[in-house]
């Protein structure tokens, strides 16, 4: 029989389990979701499971990190499977507030977020995105007080973001990065990719197969400017409206103009209909 997760919708549910949990002093992990669970977010499940004696997912879709023109509204809801899997892996505890409860009427706090969070990635195209994401992720660390707390690097400038913020606040958790999880054809495993036509999910993997041609290249020492041109041309003739394509520093984020010394990463943003697809590999 699969282990049944306790759920908590209010504060004082919450911290009544949660204060059962540590009654031995057991460590607590935390996996924040917005739930449509995938095999991507049951890596970071059991990555916390490797690192705490309990764990916490929280299942909220955020209201805040989503534009007017965004899909909030029709963004995937699957609390039946999702609990499902949950109960499957073990979860002690699914966290499961509503919009009223993190939201309630008068709230007037906002996290404003620097550094990683202005790199001209994601803050570029979505500039709302940031603030919205470090408000609730605050707001989930102070409710659950988790000693780690699991975020895929697929949202790598996020997983930044996050692990700024949390040192530079002293929320008390560890941030931890789990690896990105793909499907077989290399695509990276995404809640959105429910929304991709059977030809869109057909011709979504060169994305990653154009990434890794341009990883490749950049390895052998090929030219900078004309390699990410190159890698550029091959996702936008796949059918990807192409949002960015660039090699950062991967503890920074910041600029860079030629593979050497310095850790680094390749961080790509595309549409292909109208689903907005993420992805970035080391270099």
């Amino acid at each position: 029989m699969p282990h049944t997760p306790a759920v908590a919708r209010t504060l004082p549910v919450l911290r009544r389990v949660l204060d059962n949990l540590r009654k031995r002093k057991s460590t607590v992990a935390l996996v924040p979701t917005m739930g449509a669970l995938h095999d991507g977010h049951i890596s970071l499940v059991r990555l916390a499971k490797r690192r705490a004696d309990k764990v916490v997912v929280s299942i909220f879709v955020n209201p805040t990190q989503f534009a007017p023109h965004e899909d909030y509204g029709s963004y995937p809801r699957t609390w039946k499977a999702d609990a499902t899997k949950l109960a499957s892996e073990g979860v002690d505890l699914i966290w499961n507030p509503d919009a009223r409860l993190m939201y309630p009427e008068g709230f007037a706090t906002r996290v404003q977020v620097e550094g990683p969070a202005t790199a001209g990635l994601e803050d570029r195209f979505r500039p709302h995105f940031f603030g919205g994401v470090a408000t609730v992720v605050a707001k989930l660390l102070a409710q659950v007080r988790p000693d780690v707390a699991i975020f895929g690097e697929k949202d790598y400038q996020q997983l930044k973001v996050v692990t700024q913020m949390a040192r530079d606040l002293d929320l008390g958790a560890r941030i931890v990065g789990a690896p990105i999880m793909r499907e077989r054809d290399g695509l990276a495993m995404s809640s959105r990719n429910l929304y991709l036509t059977p030809d869109q999910r057909k011709a979504a993997p060169a994305l990653h197969r154009s990434m890794k041609d341009v990883v490749r290249r950049l390895r052998k020492g090929e030219d900078f400017a004309s390699t990410l041109a190159a890698g550029a041309k091959l996702i936008g003739d796949a059918g990807f409206k192409l949002d960015y394509l660039e090699a950062r520093h991967a503890e920074t984020l910041a600029p860079l103009t030629q593979i050497g010394s310095a850790p680094a990463r390749l961080l790509a943003a595309t549409t292909i209909g109208t689903t907005r697809l993420i992805d970035n590999m080391k270099i």
